[in-house]
């Protein structure tokens, strides 16, 4: 929910981050905050008022402020400060005009606990008001975005990638993700967790079929992750849904929340905006719809080149292993709000999810 009241803010910090905005000397700014998003994993705010300048001008300015306090997520402590890591960097410069990150106008990293961000307000759709034209968009721009970085970083498998690159042309990426997330994350749903237990219990109330599709992933995980090592190895967002979209009114698609970002595997985004938070009625139609536009950039496609097939043939009907990431990304999820949720209509709503997963899975 969002609500408007006032903190505090360093004046000279706002006037420094306002500068550079503005591209002009700011003397003074006043200000008034409003949370947009917030909680343990960090404090977002816009910040509005009116810029000062040196040569007595009065400039409205709107600017997004976020602060993260340290916290250690299992498997990747340092996903607390990678967001600043990742403004720090020269990442943007591998950015387009169609496709792009917030710009950035300061960074602090205050003591070894917690950084602050200051950045661009983007003004633009967003979630559940996204059409599947701006999500097909969404997916051939990130698709395309991962097939140029692929190739112009020439990534040599055989070279231990997953073990971080110590200098490429963007500078130091050391605090990237490596490509263990996926996996990690699967195993710490299925680590003796209430949701692993209930699902092998003789209290199980899934209907059978959904509930061993669930238990043959789990038993086939290994062979399942063997494959999609083969995948190309890419960087990826990690946290790729329709919160983290934008498009704005030129028609542009511009990505937020980079805590996760790291080296991954081709795909594995895609999977995250097919299942993540979506409406299952839309489920199978994002993926007809998401995968070839996906397929598309990363192969160089409709945009005259420069993608994936430039180094690494993609075939025409690859699916990038994705009905399989669903599962191991959402399965348990779907299965958790099945256990927990409290009315009917909730809980049907999970086993629809995983029946449209269970049917996109067995088309394959």
């Amino acid at each position: 929910m969002e609500k408007t009241e006032q903190i505090y803010i360093n004046p000279a910090t706002l006037t420094q981050v306002l500068s550079k905005k503005l591209g002009t000397d700011v003397i003074n700014a006043n200000y008034q905050t409003k949370q947009l998003h917030g909680g343990t994993l960090g404090d977002v705010r816009l910040v509005t008022g009116t810029a000062e300048t040196a040569d007595h001008r009065s400039i409205p300015y709107e600017v997004v402020w976020k602060t993260q306090k340290k916290w250690e997520r299992p498997g990747d402590p340092d996903s607390w400060r990678r967001e600043y890591d990742f403004y720090r960097s020269d990442f943007s410069a591998a950015f387009t005009d169609s496709l792009r990150s917030p710009k950035c106008y300061a960074t602090k990293l205050h003591g070894d606990d917690e950084i602050e961000i200051w950045m661009e307000h983007i003004d633009g759709v967003s979630g559940s008001n996204l059409t599947i034209e701006a999500l097909e968009q969404a997916a051939e721009e990130w698709g395309r975005f991962q097939g140029r970085l692929r190739c112009r970083l020439d990534l040599d498998l055989d070279l231990g990638l997953h073990q971080h690159p110590g200098k490429l042309e963007f500078g130091d990426v050391s605090w990237l993700g490596n490509t263990g997330f996926m996996e990690r994350e699967f195993r710490q749903w299925t680590s003796d967790t209430e949701e692993y237990r209930y699902l092998y219990s003789s209290t199980c109330s899934l209907p059978e079929h959904l509930r061993r599709m669930l238990i043959t992933t789990q038993q086939e995980s290994q062979t399942i992750f063997s494959n999609i090592k083969r995948l190309p190895v890419v960087l990826s967002h990690r946290d790729f849904w329709i919160e983290n979209i934008f498009y704005s009114q030129d028609g542009k698609i511009h990505l937020i929340d980079w805590d996760c970002v790291g080296w991954g595997f081709a795909g594995e985004d895609i999977a995250s905006l097919i299942a993540d938070d979506t409406d299952v009625a839309y489920l199978d139609e994002y993926y007809r719809r998401l995968v070839p536009a996906y397929r598309r950039g990363l192969s160089g496609g409709l945009s005259g080149g420069g993608g994936l097939s430039e180094c690494m043939d993609v075939a025409p009907n690859e699916s990038f292993l994705i009905p399989e990431m669903i599962i191991i990304k959402f399965g348990y999820r779907f299965l958790q709000k099945f256990m927990f949720s409290q009315s009917p209509s909730a809980k049907n709503r999970q086993i629809t999810a995983l029946q449209k997963i269970h049917e996109i899975h067995a088309r394959i």
